[in-house]
């Protein structure tokens, strides 16, 4: 019907609560139906062992004096400590608030909710020379609220956007807290705009949906007088970390890691895009972000193709992008990052805290390979990598030790994100909402795309590394990309090599415009030297002269060899 794996997960950790059995992932969409899973639960149950599945149920836990981090968040940390305060982890929101509002529910409403969850009101410190989580009592927060109601309109338009990117890119300090961050602009006394940043060692996305339900329930319950009544939290983040902690050592994580090893055994560290721009020695997070749309027609279609084959539309843009990337590094092997929710157990699923985690999902094409085989495998792996998805990326890249570089990131440099955690339209009477727009500036990948699906089809943003890419670079990216998929959807049985992504003035130039070869270059023309210098140079004599050159020299050759491969792939002959 069109689910997807994030719905199966939550299905799975329901079948372990009510029949203690531990039903893979990849039988759900192997039994598609609730006839055929009832038989495979069924053949699981006599073997089931109750106890073993103890040691996989989430429980509160007894508070020792260092509650540890998680192994996501020891991951910031040492992040934080090698680059302290970054606003690079900054989980930035803002929203116009059409209507009355009443700021002090407002405020009490955000202070009930962090008295409710202990993540949002954490700080970490070093006990013994390891970090640990410290949990701060509850007390008064303080609604910041300025008034630019004296403003004009396009001031204070100005002034929206100029906080908005301020509120984004303003740091936090992990050991003083607190993590959270709340502003709210009064444009007029029925216009506001309110600002909610967290750091991500204290949530994610899947957190953004409960704070959105709980706050506004406890927004309308103080506004109108009533006792708010949200359900008890089963736990805290706090005994999840515990938990993790115990639990994902020995044998458990031997086999996790073992996995993950064999299935990125031999993958390249490096994904050799053409740049814009040199790379960096050392990896920066500028960035910046281009918004797109698919229409709604391709993206029933896509979802059309995902259901024939078995998949999910999620798996179908994954091969997909795998497939534009192949084109454009004109390597085989390609291994991208997705995040993954990490609440495989019911009693995570109501707490705010940082559980996401990112799988690396790797490709191996050929050239004679069509979309749909590209689709099984891809599907395929996917399904393992969920299978193993408990081994937190921190963990993996310690037991992978890949080569180190501190001009790239490990294990995969480009990501693919399809947005699809719960979510709920925010409605309270007499209020309406609507997200404030602002610039992304930070990139933590060279190249990342973001998809969410709409009743208006998919909705997209390519987030980029400025060091490396120009706009302009990934506005023609964006176009190839849609090119693609059109093919794909029409032609999924077509060679990979085979499928378009040039559109029509692009074939014109390349094939045409560009192909009038007989040009006879002035010998005292630049290019006419280095035609010359490359005939009697070798990188090693180049060496003797200069160490830039020759590593410039061996740059050019290999993206000259991308280039002709990339020619190849686009049908435009040996020549």
């Amino acid at each position: 019907l069109g689910g997807h794996s994030l719905l199966a997960t939550q299905v799975m950790s329901r079948v372990r609560t009510a029949f203690a059995v531990e039903l893979p992932l990849q039988a759900f969409f192997e039994t598609p139906t609730v006839e055929a899973l009832a038989r495979r639960i069924d053949g699981l149950m006599p073997t089931a062992s109750r106890a073993a599945l103890i040691t996989t149920t989430v429980t509160p836990s007894a508070r020792a004096k260092a509650i540890p981090l998680s192994f996501a968040q020891q991951r910031l940390w040492i992040i934080d400590q090698l680059e302290p305060e970054t606003p690079a982890y900054n989980l930035p929101s803002a929203l116009h608030l059409h209507g009355r509002v009443d700021v002090e529910s407002l405020r009490r409403a955000f202070e009930a909710l962090i008295e409710r969850h202990e993540s949002l009101r954490t700080t970490f410190a070093e006990h013994e020379g390891q970090p640990v989580q410290v949990i701060q009592p509850p007390a008064r927060w303080a609604l910041e609220v300025t008034d630019l109601s004296h403003l004009v309109e396009f001031e204070r338009e100005a002034e929206v956007r100029r906080r908005a990117t301020h509120e984004a890119s303003q740091p936090f300090s992990l050991a003083n807290g607190p993590l959270l961050r709340t502003a709210l602009l009064r444009l007029s006394e029925e216009h506001h705009v309110l600002f909610v940043t967290m750091h991500h060692i204290v949530s994610d996305g899947w957190s953004m949906g409960i704070i959105v339900r709980e706050l506004t329930a406890l927004y309308a319950a103080i506004r109108d007088g009533r006792q708010p009544s949200l359900p008890p939290l089963p736990m805290q983040y706090a005994d999840f970390a515990t938990w993790q902690r115990g639990w994902l050592q020995g044998e458990v994580l031997q086999r996790q890691v073992d996995f993950w090893k064999r299935h990125l055994s031999g993958a390249p560290p490096l994904l050799e895009l053409p740049t814009d721009k040199p790379r960096p020695a050392v990896q920066g997070t500028a960035g910046a972000t281009l918004a797109f749309s698919l229409p709604k027609a391709l993206t029933d279609s896509l979802k059309t193709l995902a259901r024939h084959e078995g998949s999910s539309l999620f798996m179908v843009l994954l091969a997909s992008w795998q497939s534009l990337l192949a084109h454009y590094s004109g390597q085989l092997d390609i291994s991208v990052g997705s995040p993954i929710a990490g609440r495989t157990r019911a009693e995570t699923e109501g707490l705010i805290g940082f559980f996401v985690n990112t799988l690396v999902l790797r490709a191996q094409l050929t050239p004679e390979m069509t979309f749909r085989e590209l689709l099984a495998q891809v599907r395929a792996t996917t399904l393992a990598g969920y299978a193993h998805q408990d081994v937190p990326f921190e963990k993996l890249v310690e037991a992978l030790q890949p080569a180190r570089s501190l001009s790239h990131a490990p294990l995969f440099q480009s990501m693919l994100v399809l947005q699809n955690v719960p979510s709920r339209a925010i409605h309270l009477p007499g209020l309406v909402f609507k997200p404030v727009e602002f610039e992304t500036r930070s990139s933590m990948f060279d190249l990342s795309v973001m998809l969410v699906e709409t009743e208006q089809g998919l909705q997209g943003s390519m987030e980029y590394s400025t060091d490396l890419f120009e706009q302009r670079t990934i506005a023609r990216l964006v176009e190839h990309l849609h090119i693609l998929l059109d093919a794909i959807v029409a032609q999924p049985d077509s060679r990979i090599t085979q499928l378009p992504l040039l559109p029509q003035h692009e074939r014109q130039q390349l094939f045409v415009e560009w192909n009038q070869t007989q040009v006879d270059y002035p010998r005292d023309s630049l290019l006419h030297s280095l035609f010359e210098a490359q005939a009697a140079l070798t990188p090693d004599a180049l060496a003797v002269i200069s160490p830039e050159a020759s590593l410039t020299y061996r740059q050019l050759d290999a993206r000259s060899n991308q280039l002709a491969h990339r020619l190849r792939s686009l049908g435009a002959g040996p020549e």
